[in-house]
């Protein structure tokens, strides 16, 4: 795949364990806008219980930038690597990223879940997560919408009302229905 010179695309970066935030605020602090999905879990110890927020994808943050201009980000303090093959880095799927956003937002419980490559693909058809696609699990007899980044093979599971969940080629097809019905519609009149 070959991109001009001066688009910028968004790139998962491998970080140094439990510095995705400082990784995070330097990215930003630089002037490059980067992600960093989080999630909150409660922490239970024998004389307290805290809420911390931990990175949905342990190990990376995601940024966006010319792949021309990689040197400023690998000189970043806990910057790894940008996942890539060899030389050629790989862009993530702005699609996906969008997902695990739509997932933020909603505030229904999430958490990382591990990589599924079979299964259900499914689209939300109303609510918060209306138009985001994943994968259907049942887990602890609650339904799950799992919505992967497939370059890193990670996951991220959210609870989900299985009423609002359509086969993801049956929403496709309805759409493409309505559509031809609104075409046959405009030509009748």
């Amino acid at each position: 795949m070959h991109f001009p010179e001066d688009t910028t695309l968004w790139y998962a970066l491998h970080v140094r364990t439990r510095f995705e935030k400082v990784v995070a605020r330097n990215l930003r602090g630089k002037g490059y806008e980067e992600f960093l999905p989080v999630y909150r879990r409660v922490n239970r110890w024998s004389d307290r219980t805290k809420e911390i927020e931990l990175p949905l994808f342990p190990g990376y943050v995601f940024c966006r930038f010319n792949s021309s201009n990689r040197l400023p980000i690998l000189t970043v303090p806990g910057v790894n690597a940008i996942v890539g093959m060899g030389k050629n880095l790989l862009p993530v799927e702005e699609s996906e990223l969008d997902a695990i956003r739509a997932v933020l937002k909603s505030e229904a419980y999430c958490e990382p879940w591990p990589f599924l490559e079979v299964g259900q693909k499914v689209e939300v058809e109303y609510g918060p997560l209306a138009g985001t696609q994943g994968i259907v699990t049942m887990f602890k007899n609650t339904c799950r919408l799992v919505v992967s980044i497939n370059m890193l093979q990670r996951s991220v599971a959210v609870e989900i009302d299985r009423d609002c969940l359509k086969p993801a080629d049956a929403v496709r097809q309805k759409k493409a229905q309505d559509s031809r019905d609104a075409m046959v519609l405009s030509q009748d009149f």
